[in-house]
């Protein structure tokens, strides 16, 4: 009986094509609306979420106050005590941030210097394009070494290789540093990459770059199988105990990541909520559709009443045309959908991740829909009274 009814479905669709492409409308416009506002969203969200992790999302960066610098807490024991007070860290590097104009023959620009240990590197699990980080002795006997990220060296070193190289560091005064390696680049948002910063040993920046003391940030990692978040709350509960609100600032991409995919997920929501309206309003489409059907084939009903066919059957024939319907625009829509999706995406630069969530949803919905709207035409054409019907002009 079903696949009866699915074929008398399709004739009554082949039959008026203009009246069908008319009530698939509103169906393909709401699902592919639903699909491809989720779709986006989602890949927004991981597109963010991947250039958060180029900072690394199991890293918290603390930045003590100026006041408190060479003073207080942070001392060089920090690292220690913090490892030692606050369960989930596996490593606490102490960091110092300046910039210089950084120059090599005729080419130069600005660029931030960080001062950093010879486990940074692996810390922070960068990759190279050339050479490696620094090594500890490079940092014990103050050498003169830079690492540089992936723009500092394209701009300096256009047409040739920069490992091996001597560039200036213009600050105070120009010294020159041995170039021992360039970073690999990493797209990333909110200041998140390395490309326009080069690294020298934590030693040589104290001691031969700017001669400061104090510490200007501590880079921490999170244990694996700890929870970012939850280990960066404790390390706020502990500073605020020590050093109070006001003596640090604290930089979690792992939260700044969870805040983004949050408004991401929000904002779509809301945008794939106004689009499942247009689903609804479809469904109307179908009903007066529906309706035109069910008195344009009265005399039919009538006949197969009179021939012994039941109110359930007939309900089941109107009510399988427009889930019919429903399905048929919903698949259109998904398909509609996916490549808006997919235009959006590659305009944008994201990569594509496909919510098939989204698809159930909206194919769900859409069915829902069919059933609903499509139910009060069924039971009037059900309780159509056959000798009536077949008198019906």
């Amino acid at each position: 009986m079903l696949i009866e009814n699915i074929k008398l479905a399709f004739n009554a669709m082949r039959g008026s094509k203009m009246r069908t492409a008319l009530s698939l409308l509103g169906i393909v416009i709401g699902v592919a609306s639903v699909v491809a506002i989720l779709t986006i969203g989602q890949s927004a969200s991981q597109s963010i979420t991947e250039s958060i992790a180029v900072g690394g999302l199991d890293m918290i960066t603390i930045y003590p106050s100026y006041g408190q610098r060479t003073t207080g807490a942070f001392n060089e024991e920090f690292s220690d005590m913090l490892i030692r007070d606050v369960e989930g860290l596996q490593t606490v590097l102490p960091q110092n941030n300046s910039s210089a104009r950084v120059r090599y023959g005729k080419e130069s620009m600005n660029a931030s210097v960080a001062g950093v240990l010879s486990d940074y590197g692996s810390v922070l699990n960068l990759e190279y394009a050339e050479g490696s980080f620094f090594s500890d002795m490079d940092n014990i006997n103050r050498r003169q070494v830079v690492v540089l990220g992936s723009t500092v060296a394209e701009t300096l070193f256009p047409d040739q290789q920069a490992l091996g190289q001597y560039v200036s560091l213009f600050r105070n005064q120009a010294k020159s540093y041995l170039v021992v390696g360039v970073l690999e680049s990493k797209d990333a948002t909110f200041n998140l990459s390395y490309d326009n910063t080069v690294f020298i040993p934590y030693n040589t920046y104290g001691q031969r770059f700017l001669r400061t003391s104090g510490v200007g940030a501590y880079v921490v990692k999170v244990q694996e199988g700890y929870d970012t978040i939850e280990v960066s709350d404790r390390v706020t509960e502990y500073l605020d105990g020590i050093v109070g609100t006001d003596g640090y600032n604290l930089f979690s991409p792992a939260s700044l990541a969870e805040m983004a995919n949050q408004i991401t997920g929000t904002f779509s929501a809301f945008l794939a909520a106004i689009a499942a309206i247009s689903l609804l309003v479809g469904g109307i489409g179908i009903m007066n559709i529906m309706l035109v059907s069910v008195a344009e084939r009265t005399k039919e009903i009538g006949i197969r009443k009179a021939l012994g066919a039941s109110p359930s059957v007939i309900r089941g024939q109107f009510i399988v045309e427009a889930l019919t319907l429903t399905i048929l625009g919903g698949l259109l829509g998904v398909a509609l959908g996916s490549l808006l999706s997919y235009a959006v995406t590659n305009l944008m630069d994201w990569s594509l991740h496909l919510s098939y969530a989204s698809f159930i949803l909206a194919m769900g919905f859409s069915m829902f829909v069919g059933v609903f709207f499509g139910w009060y035409p069924a039971m009037k054409a059900s309780r159509l009274d056959p000798i009536d019907a077949l008198n019906y002009e």
